[in-house]
């Protein structure tokens, strides 16, 4: 089952992306505070995504998603659909993605 099948909870799948979107603008803000750089996209006919930028390497970059697993949970994913951390869990994503997009070290 595709992601965007998966956020599908109405008959038009609305209730499932603003559910997303909301998750992944909640993130942004968390990431913010960590000194990450974020945009929120919403391509027509796509699930919206975070774009995350480390701003002192912009080379650093990332896209996460927000979408239920098979286990009916919320979760945020990497662009190749690895979980990062669930969809409550703002802090524990923001670090892990934190970690990822650091530069050197």
């Amino acid at each position: 089952m595709t992601m965007e099948a998966q956020q599908a909870r109405s008959p038009d799948g609305t209730e499932g992306w603003h559910a997303n979107l909301a998750r992944l603008e909640g993130l942004a803000e968390v990431l913010a505070n960590h000194g990450l750089r974020t945009r929120v996209v919403t391509p027509p006919g796509r699930v919206p995504s975070l774009h995350v930028v480390n701003p002192s390497a912009s080379a650093l970059a990332e896209d996460v998603y927000a979408g239920r697993g098979q286990d009916g949970l919320w979760w945020f994913w990497w662009s190749w659909a690895e979980r990062i951390a669930a969809g409550e869990d703002l802090e524990g994503a923001a670090t892990l993605i934190e970690h990822v997009l650091a530069a050197g070290g």
